[in-house]
């Protein structure tokens, strides 16, 4: 059985308090993942290692031990056949997401998924209603791009044959060189047997990794796929809820106060300024649509655009949002950005206002 680890540098909850992400929650078919602090905690008796939640986290924070994403969608390019399967390659359907499959049906010229296995699948329910709106979705993508290829499901019911074990197997797990991994492996079985949740903290050593900002391996192949892939003649702009994995924003300029707090949070480094702070900038094509930016604009100044204009999978082009005055704050002397005609930093209005507040007398 696999092993469901979490980086908490990389989790998006960990970026930000105010952080509502709940995807490996509200996915996990067993309830083996739970919220009820700043991060995930982990109940590692519960895991079955379906890799549901690996495959929803917006920013690949959460990994099983025996399965690798990013090596598997090599693996399966290098494949003949197009056939997607719990029992030929895949530990279940709910481990694809979005973009991998989209990135699979362009390269492979469309793919088959096998569902032949759900209806006797305790996750079975739960997994297919997932994968049919997630199939749909990818198929009116397809379609958006002009592609003559799509996603099916069907119940094909694909059986591995089994071959018996080898005798000579048996005793190789008792030569020196495998000790050390059997020692592993016990201690992991050890872990997976505990029936209680595992919850995980942040500290010092995990600073660098907060700030910096890391594309996702899911985006480099989804882009590699799109740099094969022929272009559609006309950019059709869609609707934006089909997407799941990346966005388009809005900014209203009257409500932007100007605090900087978005484009910093941001983790793959969508959002974006200048070395002089007088603008934030968007590139949808690196936004995973993790909602932390708005998740932390107080003033809602920050939104989801309800369109989205696939022009920016094969010319991406960097927006701008807002543009700031940069000026000398009239108490300090501390160069700050202004979106609406404010002479005083941040740092000396709230000082200003608490004095107000001391003296009694109305701040204007």
């Amino acid at each position: 059985m696999s092993l469901l680890t979490l980086s908490p540098q990389s989790c998006v909850r960990a970026l930000s308090v105010n952080a509502q992400c709940t995807h490996c929650e509200t996915h996990c078919p067993t309830r083996a993942i739970s919220i009820t602090g700043k991060l995930p905690a982990i109940n590692h008796a519960l895991c079955v290692g379906c890799a549901g939640c690996v495959s929803v986290c917006p920013t690949e924070a959460l990994a099983l031990d025996d399965f690798s994403p990013t090596d598997f969608f090599f693996a399966f390019l290098s494949e003949e056949e197009n056939l997607l399967s719990c029992q030929k390659n895949l530990p279940c359907l709910a481990a694809l997401s979005p973009e991998q499959l989209l990135s699979f049906a362009q390269m492979k010229q469309g793919i088959t998924l096998d569902t032949g296995h759900c209806s006797r699948c305790t996750l079975g329910e739960s997994v297919l209603k997932k994968l049919s709106q997630t199939c749909e979705d990818v198929n009116y993508l397809l379609e958006a791009i002009d592609s003559p290829f799509h996603v099916t499901c069907t119940e094909v019911g694909y059986h591995k044959e089994d071959l018996p074990p080898q005798r000579r197997d048996f005793f190789k797990t008792f030569h020196l060189k495998e000790l050390g991994k059997i020692q592993g492996n016990f201690d992991k079985e050890i872990q997976k047997s505990t029936d209680e949740f595992v919850h995980h903290t942040l500290d010092s050593s995990h600073t660098q990794a907060l700030r910096t900002k890391k594309i996702t391996d899911r985006r480099k192949l989804f882009y590699t796929a799109l740099k094969r892939s022929t272009p559609p003649e006309v950019f059709h702009v869609i609707d934006g809820t089909r997407l799941s994995f990346t966005s388009q924003k809005l900014m209203d300029t009257s409500l932007c106060t100007a605090c900087e707090m978005c484009y910093r949070i941001c983790p793959t480094g969508a959002l974006l300024s200048d070395t002089r702070n007088s603008k934030i900038t968007f590139d949808p094509f690196l936004c995973v649509k993790c909602h932390l930016c708005h998740d932390v604009c107080e003033p809602n100044a920050l939104t989801l655009s309800p369109s989205y204009n696939l022009r920016e999978w094969y010319a991406p082009k960097v927006q701008t949002l807002i543009a700031y005055r940069v000026r000398a704050c009239d108490e300090c002397g501390t160069i700050f950005s202004s979106n609406q005609g404010e002479k005083l930093c941040r740092r000396c209005a709230l000082e200003e206002e608490e004095a107000h507040q001391l003296w009694g007398i109305p701040h204007v």
